[in-house]
């Protein structure tokens, strides 16, 4: 999947299709790792394997909530002044 590298404010980035990150179990806020292998010229993405939830919370529900404060993010912003 060819994808271009975007500004985002004085850092770079790439946009990941929602497909990808929800095969690996990934959200917004999940933790990646970003290693550069000069000796192959390329930059490598893997997700940080995290410690388990407290009993009662798994995954799905991390990245529900993960979804909703994005998606209310200025309204959770404004709450919060």
């Amino acid at each position: 999947m060819r994808r271009k590298i975007c500004a985002i404010g004085n850092s770079r980035g790439v946009s990941l299709p929602v497909e990808a990150l929800e095969k690996l179990k990934l959200a917004v806020g999940s933790e990646v790792e970003v290693q550069l292998d000069e000796e192959h010229g390329r930059i490598v993405i893997e997700p940080v394997k995290q410690d388990k939830y407290p009993e009662g919370v798994d995954a799905e529900f991390v990245s529900q909530v993960n979804d909703f404060i994005e998606h209310y993010k200025p309204a959770l912003k404004k709450l919060a002044e």
